[in-house]
């Protein structure tokens, strides 16, 4: 398996387990019944209300998921153990949390009828081991992350901004100066100075080559062309 597959199915397992634990916190994970009340009473308690610790290291390990990504080396497996920790705190979170005396507990404080009931019952269902199972996959991710997470590439090379090359090295070109088309200030400019600026190669000061005459011929050679005229006429 190469290292960009292996990472992206690390990332699927993290998300997955991230996900699990997410999903069972708003679910129903208990039901309380007080038939010897007053008034005959039954609550339905979610993974939320026993507790948000799961739900919160949840959404800390899809913040995991994202840092996967953005990170190299030892950074990476400094997340890959933080994502493991979530998972051990969710999983813990979740077991602590669906304990029979911890759901009657909430469920009092939540409801004053159910204090009245002479021997509530508390039914717990099945929706807590899906939080220990989400939590279970982000300690898998975490530790593969950590094992193998060196060997994964980085961000792709287009998110990486490459440094402009040194000006005056060996084969860099000197500094150039961008069209008179891309300023509006220039073009303005060179429009009162009566020139085109849509001209790829305007005239400089010294013609179109730069040379002093039109046609890339000099003053001086004008001259000396006009002289050696002169000495055959004579």
């Amino acid at each position: 398996m190469t290292p960009g597959r292996e990472r992206g199915l690390t990332a699927l397992l993290c998300a997955a387990g991230a996900g699990l634990v997410l999903l069972a916190a708003g679910r129903t994970w208990a039901t309380v019944t007080a038939d010897g009340a007053i008034t005959p009473f039954t609550r339905e308690l979610t993974g939320g209300d026993l507790g948000g610790a799961p739900a919160a290291l949840g959404w800390a390990g899809l913040a995991g998921l994202a840092a996967l990504f953005a990170t190299r080396g030892r950074v990476r497996a400094a997340v890959g153990a933080l994502i493991a920790l979530f998972g051990v705190g969710a999983g813990y979170a979740a077991a602590v949390a669906a304990r029979g005396s911890h759901v009657a507990a909430e469920a009092g404080d939540q409801s004053a009828l159910l204090k009245l009931g002479a021997d509530p019952s508390v039914h717990v269902n099945a929706w807590w081991l899906v939080s220990v199972a989400g939590g279970a996959l982000l300690v898998a991710a975490g530790l593969i992350t950590v094992l193998r997470g060196s060997r994964w590439p980085g961000m792709s090379a287009r998110y990486e901004r490459t440094a402009p090359a040194a000006s005056g090295g060996p084969g860099a070109a000197g500094p150039r100066r961008a069209p008179a088309s891309d300023d509006p200030s220039a073009m303005w400019k060179s429009l009162d100075r009566g020139e085109d600026p849509t001209d790829p190669a305007p005239d400089g000061p010294d013609g179109p080559d730069g040379r002093g005459e039109p046609g890339g011929q000099t003053a001086d050679a004008r001259d000396g062309e006009g002289a050696a005229s002169g000495n055959g006429r004579k």
